[in-house]
């Protein structure tokens, strides 16, 4: 692991974003909540947001994060063939948070598929991208 012992707190903050392309069949089943899993959206949510607070455990020398905050939140374009996906994450750190809200996106991202994938044989997740990244001095 890098050491980051000496490099002082601050807020920090990542949004990184992704998309799943679907049938817009699937899309129409996910939107009148009759994928026989359950709740779609609310479960990716959820998925993405433990991810993030576990991707210290999950990524080779990724430091344990305390996270702050963690959001994702879904869009369905006009085209209606795609779910884009996108989360934030914030800490307090000596550390950056981007793979917290990296690793967020994808875990959604398996999660739409893993729910869907018995109605679409033909989802494809891709487009997985830090959006940005920012970090400020704490004022008290």
């Amino acid at each position: 692991m890098v050491d980051v012992t000496r490099k002082p707190a601050l807020l920090r903050e990542a949004e990184a974003a992704g998309e799943i392309r679907l049938n817009p069949a699937t899309l129409a089943l996910i939107e009148s909540n009759q994928v026989a899993k359950g709740n779609v959206l609310a479960t990716a949510r959820l998925a993405g947001i433990m991810a993030a607070k576990r991707t210290g455990e999950l990524i080779p020398l990724c430091h344990p994060l305390p996270i702050t905050h963690c959001e994702v939140d879904f869009h369905i374009p006009d085209s209606r063939d795609r779910i884009q996906i996108t989360a934030t994450a914030r800490i307090t750190a000596g550390t950056g948070i981007e793979m917290e809200a990296l690793t967020a996106v994808s875990v959604a991202a398996l999660t739409l598929y893993d729910m869907c994938k018995a109605v679409d044989k033909s989802m494809v997740i891709g487009e997985i991208r830090l959006l940005r990244k920012s970090k400020q001095e704490i004022h008290p």
